[in-house]
């Protein structure tokens, strides 16, 4: 019976798989097609990713997406820590729910909505008399919405974590006289870093793969990767979107198993350093 249970949950965890990536794999085949259909195989050739190194529409568009995902993220993640922190450190005071349901409340929010409320915020007179380096479309109205979207995905995994979190670290180092401040970026921060780089590399992918909010905000001359894309759609689509599309696959993939290794070997390094210090105190009593 275990067996059987055994081999169908295999059977439903390939089919998830297959369901899943299945799809890019033929993407990354077609961009190889020396024929101009992005679904049909016409003979390898690199053809399409020529084309993409002379396109520079697109290599325009990847680099201001890279730019505002990067900036984005960057932002979330201090905003997002500092939010996370208050939520799960910091005693009930008045309107801490209010706080805490703002905080997540982009994470639920329809995108139409919040991109709406944003456009009709940065296009506001006020708002142009009073910042105007932030006032009307573009590329800095984008970095904001995506920068608000970010944090409030950051700050659930701040918060997660800091709850997890054996606060006996803290209390030693602060009886033994470090400054609360001191061990914040000395302890808690080292201990919290799986959260901060989970939490900038979803931000920076939700940065990089958003279109509602980008199409709404942007002008003629903050065009991002997604709205170029969809844009392109309407005159049919070349192998060429393939090919970036596989690039995008390959450079994220290695980001991702990179991170995960500098993870991996971070937390192993904690783990030893910690087993040593409990070793060398049981020593010494």
């Amino acid at each position: 019976m275990s067996n059987r249970m055994t081999w169908g949950a295999r059977s439903y965890l390939l089919f998830g798989f297959a369901f899943l990536y299945l799809p890019i794999l033929c993407l990354m085949v077609f961009s190889f097609t020396g024929g101009e259909i992005t679904t049909q195989f016409a003979g390898f050739s690199t053809r399409w990713y020529v084309e993409l190194w002379n396109d520079d529409e697109i290599q325009s568009a990847v680099k201001l997406s890279l730019k505002i995902g990067i900036a984005a993220a960057s932002a979330a993640v201090v905003l997002g820590t500092l939010s996370g922190l208050v939520l799960a450190r910091f005693k009930r005071y008045a309107g801490s729910g209010f706080f805490a349901g703002m905080t997540t409340a982009p994470m639920v929010m329809p995108e139409v909505i919040v991109g709406l409320s944003l456009v009709l915020l940065f296009t506001n007179q006020t708002m142009n008399d009073l910042l105007p380096w932030l006032a009307g479309r573009g590329v800095t109205a984008i970095w904001a919405a995506h920068t608000t979207l970010c944090t409030a995905y950051v700050a659930v995994l701040v918060q997660s974590r800091l709850r997890e979190m054996d606060r006996s670290l803290e209390d030693a180092a602060m009886d033994l006289g470090c400054h609360p401040f001191k061990v914040f970026f000395l302890i808690t921060i080292p201990v919290i870093a799986p959260a901060l780089v989970s939490g900038w590399l979803l931000s920076f992918t939700l940065s990089m793969d958003d279109f509602v909010l980008s199409s709404m905000l942007s002008d003629p001359g903050a065009t991002t990767l997604p709205v170029l894309v969809f844009a392109r759609l309407h005159h049919g689509l070349k192998p060429e979107i393939n090919a970036l599309a596989t690039v995008i696959v390959v450079l994220v993939s290695i980001a991702v198993i990179v991170a995960n290794r500098v993870m991996w070997r971070a937390q192993k390094r904690r783990e030893q350093a910690i087993a040593a210090a409990m070793a060398a105190s049981g020593q010494s009593h």
